[in-house]
């Protein structure tokens, strides 16, 4: 929603474009510089962060929903995505105290009535992504005023239920590390085994061994050694390499034991 009319559109007949009290809210987790980041947003009525979310279209299934909300927030399209699991505890979806009627009232012009195809208890379905920082542009629409990366263990308060929508897409993220090579968005097209080695440490929250996980990657026949070193001085320049595609692909689809 980019402006007034859109928002009272959807107020008054998004029935007719979403499925009511079905949702959508995805944990986009971001890396750089060795840190592990999500992507929060800051509502104009809303006193807490909340993660980026949204109805579903009627048109659209899950996965394209979740697609389109995530690009809507970081405007990159084809970011690795994954369910995480359906989120629907009674009352989970009351503003209680921090919903601002005031300034909702305010914005729009109205109050929202108890006959509102928005209101009663509401299902959400939890995804995560995961994209690099730099590549990622965040995005504020009509209702948000900020659109911002937090480190992961440096959160602040977060709305409705989605502490816990944080907690599961970051334990369900790391259990994926262990079968599907998601990382090559995270990292440039060539890199050296420490840098991949560095990325798998904090987005799995553990040590790795510094040969045999590059050991493993290499015999997965999921990387290319390249002819190139990097030039960092004196005697230990390390090589590049690059993540074989056709592979990688094939992974992705199908799965593997990585980690």
């Amino acid at each position: 929603m980019e402006n007034l009319q859109e928002a009272r559109d959807f107020f008054e007949k998004g029935y007719l474009e979403y499925r009511p009290n079905l949702t959508i809210d995805c944990a986009i987790f971001g890396y750089h510089n060795g840190e592990l980041n999500i992507l929060l947003v800051k509502n104009k009525v809303i006193k807490k962060w909340s993660l980026p979310g949204g109805f579903i279209k009627k048109t659209e299934n899950l996965d394209h929903a979740a697609a389109r909300i995530t690009a809507e927030r970081t405007g990159l399209e084809g970011l690795f995505l994954k369910q995480v699991k359906a989120f629907g505890d009674l009352g989970r979806n009351a503003a209680r105290d921090f919903f601002d009627h005031e300034a909702f009232e305010q914005l729009m012009g109205f109050r929202i009535n108890n006959d509102s195809w928005l209101v009663g208890e509401t299902v959400t379905l939890g995804f995560y992504a995961i994209t690099d920082i730099v590549n990622a542009s965040p995005q504020t629409d009509f209702f948000s005023e900020e659109c911002q990366w937090f480190p992961i263990y440096a959160l602040p308060s977060l709305a409705f239920d989605h502490a816990e929508i944080v907690a599961e897409a970051l334990l369900r993220m790391r259990i994926d590390l262990y079968h599907f090579p998601i990382g090559k968005n995270l990292l440039q097209p060539k890199f050296t085994l420490k840098e991949i080695k560095t990325l798998y440490e904090v987005l799995s929250g553990k040590k790795l061994n510094a040969t045999n996980f590059p050991n493993k990657l290499m015999s997965l026949g999921l990387l290319i050694k390249l002819n190139e070193k990097r030039s960092i001085g004196g005697h230990r320049s390390p090589t590049y390499y690059k993540f074989h595609q056709p592979t990688y692909q094939k992974a992705l689809e199908e799965g593997l034991v990585l980690v």
